[in-house]
């Protein structure tokens, strides 16, 4: 404590806060948010569209009872039953063998190695990374899991936890692919759309203290800071201007954007914009001042590299995930979040601010490029909006190429647009299932942070919740899987998501991993 002590900028940040803090207590402004609240809520509670969006639908009250959810979680969980077969007919052997011992105990270890998993897919640089290790990397931590269920009683593939709207995506994900223009094409995306269900599956499924789960974020946040770190020092020597990513004119002077381990400064930003909020709440859930002293030098340099970027839609979706986080934490530091922000602004580097002044101008060429994009889906879907092309970007483009050409001469490698592309590949009612899966994630997520007892755990959540809806922002400017690893990152915040739902359903001493789980 003597550093903290003795540290004249830590006393005067805490100095500074306590005065804000009690001073908002006790201003009249604040006694008139109170007031406020008090009449939505009361207001919330007398509406019926709220009472409606707030209830438990009949699909999700029945699913952990019905037929359907205990056959296809059955199937699921046949591995761990063979398994747990085998080791109950061999034990003797299997706990002989020193292989055997380290595999069941990587097997208790799995949120540890996720984080791992994802530590490395951060700092693969693009020309080394191949997407067939995601796929590796998911079978591989499923089977580890599997096998080390072998030991541990209760240890299943909670297929049940991810609902019945997930297993209806899958069910339209598989329906992509055989119903393809082309079934061979399709495979690829196939394979991604597997990995991600994998992943989620096994966040959910391993994860059974908010300790594992913090092992796995603080890893993934350590993964994608490296790359914040090279981010910078990329902003900082300079990288090439490519015309494509910046309309030259109305940036003029401003530099190359940077991408970092990542190919394209847009999939570098939205990774920052998943991650950035985990780091906040890490940050305020560190115990220690060193936590929170690298947290906070973590998020500086994530906050940095997301500035070199100059990705407008994922600076609109970071703010858009900040302002979530703070909308369940405590609403009432909204307006002060948006003083301190429009403080800021005359503080920018002037190629940032110019930035921020061509957001939503249509002269912009990038603007302009992604509304002939949309104007040629637009065409597409005319022909296949009940059906879909199947899956993969490449059909999709390969499709576009049967329409007359954009008005640059080119054809639309992709939508520029997830959802759109999700209609486009699957259909109406691919894209129907889809949205339902985001919206039941986010329904159960707001609801399981009021219900529960564990801080830690709702802050934690708050930021997975605030991650999301800026990455589903930003997914209307931009296609954010076209990246698989961007892909693979989106799934696994949805997957912490329910993780910290499940979590929120446990007694609180379980919640934090104080009492040892048997089993």
């Amino acid at each position: 404590m003597s550093i903290t002590e003795n540290s004249v900028l830590i006393r005067f940040l805490t100095a500074f806060w306590a005065a804000l803090t009690g001073a908002w207590a006790n201003s009249g402004l604040a006694r008139r948010a109170d007031d406020l609240e008090h009449a939505l809520r009361k207001g919330a509670e007398n509406s019926g569209l709220c009472q409606f969006v707030w209830r438990e639908g009949a699909m999700i009250r029945l699913w952990p009872h019905s037929a359907s959810c205990r056959l296809f979680t059955a199937l699921a969980n046949l591995p761990c039953a063979l398994v747990k077969w085998i080791y109950k007919l061999g034990r003797p052997v299997w706990d002989g063998s020193l292989a055997f011992r380290l595999i069941t105990a990587l097997g208790g270890a799995a949120p540890l190695l996720i984080g791992l998993f994802l530590l490395v897919m951060l700092v693969v640089p693009h020309a080394m990374w191949n997407n067939l290790y995601g796929l590796l990397g998911a079978v591989a931590l499923t089977a580890v899991f599997v096998l080390g269920s072998a030991v541990r009683s209760k240890y299943r593939l909670e297929l049940d936890r991810l609902g019945p709207y997930m297993l209806l995506y899958m069910g339209m994900i598989c329906y992509g692919l055989i119903s393809s223009l082309s079934i061979h094409m399709s495979v690829r995306y196939f394979l991604f759309h597997v990995t991600c269900f994998l992943l989620v599956l096994l966040l959910v499924s391993s994860v059974r203290s908010y300790a594992q789960l913090q092992q796995t974020a603080v890893l993934a946040v350590l993964g994608i800071t490296v790359a914040a770190v090279y981010g910078c020092y990329q902003g900082y020597v300079g990288v090439e201007i490519i015309p494509s990513q910046q309309d030259m004119i109305l940036n003029a002077g401003m530099p190359g954007r940077v991408y970092s381990f990542f190919d394209n400064p847009n999939n570098f930003a939205e990774l920052l914009v998943m991650l950035i909020p985990l780091d906040l709440a890490l940050l305020l859930n560190a115990r220690g001042w060193r936590g929170k002293l690298l947290a906070l030098v973590s998020m500086a340099i994530c906050v940095a590299a997301i500035g070199y970027t100059y990705g407008r839609s994922c600076w609109l979706g970071l703010v858009l995930a900040v302002l979530v986080f703070f909308a369940l934490q405590n609403w009432r530091f909204i307006p002060l979040l948006i003083l301190l922000g429009l403080c800021a602004v005359p503080l920018l580097p002037q190629t940032i601010y110019n930035r921020i002044l061509t957001i939503g101008n249509t002269n912009d060429s990038s603007t302009q490029y992604r509304f002939a994009i949309f104007d040629a889906t637009g065409k597409l879907l005319k022909d296949f909006w009940y059906r879909g092309v199947g899956l993969d970007p490449d059909l999709v483009h390969r499709v576009f190429e049967q329409y007359p050409v954009m008005s640059n001469g080119a054809y639309p490698i992709h939508t520029h647009n997830n959802y759109l592309q999700m209609w486009c590949e699957t259909g109406l009612f691919g894209l129907i299932a889809y949205l339902a899966v985001l919206c039941f994630q986010l329904k159960a997520g707001v609801k399981s942070y009021f219900s529960s007892a564990d801080q830690r755990v709702k802050t934690l959540l708050a930021a997975s919740l605030g991650s999301f809806c800026g990455i589903l922002l930003v997914s209307i400017a931009e296609y954010t899987w076209f990246y698989p690893r961007n892909m693979f990152l989106f799934w696994v915040i949805f997957g912490i998501i329910g993780v910290c739902v499940k979590l929120g359903q446990m007694p609180p001493e379980m919640q934090s991993g104080r009492r040892r789980l048997k089993g």
